[in-house]
């Protein structure tokens, strides 16, 4: 069987890693220099390791129909761990409002999907940045800076210099699972490793993990879609 990867060369990298994404896809995180003979090598050596971890069960399966998000009125889209109806209005709107479903100008048709992601980044900086603050100081760590980016495949990750970076897809989550996606990044700035020391930690700070990470199990790969 035929293991495929992609390459991510840093200049600030000291050590060859490689990590296994929530879609089974395989990332070898480089120094810069590092030949590809060399990077072939240690891949090869860890071959039995990939395919354990790409077999694991949190790793998404492929969805056999993706779902399609026309963003047509009855259809639906996720906020804070619930689906909420589209309504498309024809006047009086200027903007994305939200009660208790998505109200989207038609004036937006054309460009719909990414009015409301510009939404979805704009609740995300309100809702999560706070909370990434309050936890912080909970866990007596120091945040440099707290950011929402646009990153598929990684709920948050945080960096050598402190900063911590949130998906801005998050916010699609029950705020449990925000929570716990936030002291999980948190904790690394304790604990760098999945240790048992780090998941003590997180345990502590987040109760209802296990609960997370089976909802993120069940729906992270809907959170995923364009919306």
């Amino acid at each position: 069987m035929e293991l495929t990867y992609t390459i991510q060369r840093s200049a600030r990298r000291r050590k060859l890693t490689i990590t296994v994404e929530r879609d089974r896809s395989v990332i070898v995180h480089a120094p810069e220099g590092t030949s590809d003979e060399k990077i072939n090598q240690v891949v090869e050596s860890k071959r039995q390791w990939i395919y354990e971890k790409m077999g694991h069960p949190q790793k998404y399966r492929n969805l056999p129909h993706p779902p399609g998000k026309e963003l047509v009125s009855g259809e639906s889209a996720f906020y804070l761990g619930r689906q909420y109806r589209i309504e498309i209005v024809k006047t009086g709107l200027s903007g994305i409002k939200f009660a208790q479903r998505f109200y989207i100008p038609a004036t937006q048709i054309s460009k719909r999907a990414e009015a409301l992601k510009d939404w979805y980044i704009a609740k995300a900086k309100e809702k999560i940045v706070p909370r990434v603050k309050q936890h912080a100081s909970q866990l007596g760590v120091d945040v440099a800076e707290v950011k929402i980016v646009d990153n598929r495949y990684r709920w948050g990750s945080c960096t050598l210099k402190n900063n911590v970076n949130f998906n801005w897809r998050l916010i699609k989550a029950p705020m449990f699972v925000i929570d716990y996606v936030i002291i999980h990044e948190l904790a690394h700035l304790i604990e760098a490793n999945h240790t048992p020391r780090f998941w003590n930690i997180v345990r502590a700070q987040a109760p209802t993990m296990e609960k997370a990470k089976a909802w993120l199990k069940e729906y992270g790969q809907l959170l995923e879609q364009a919306i």
